[in-house]
């Protein structure tokens, strides 16, 4: 799945076999909003999918600032 813009977000759904391995993604996701300063909505939902949200919250909009956190998610 790609990333969809949607209501002034970037959004994209990642699944995963167990819960544990969902949760160890979710944690490396914070690791790189830290490491940049840009810090995504993360939900995990139906126990191994995890839904990440993403926009410049002091902009109202999708900026460059989440295109380079959606890369480096896309690496993990």
């Amino acid at each position: 799945m790609v990333w969809q813009e949607k209501n002034n977000f970037l959004e994209k759904t990642f699944s995963f076999k167990t819960f544990l391995q969902a949760i160890e993604f979710v944690n490396k996701v914070a690791e790189v909003a830290e490491q940049i300063n840009h810090h995504p909505e993360i939900y995990v939902h139906n126990y191994n999918q995890v839904r990440i949200q993403t926009t410049t919250h002091s902009e109202g909009k999708v900026t460059q600032k989440d295109y380079v956190l959606t890369e480096k998610i896309d690496l993990l």
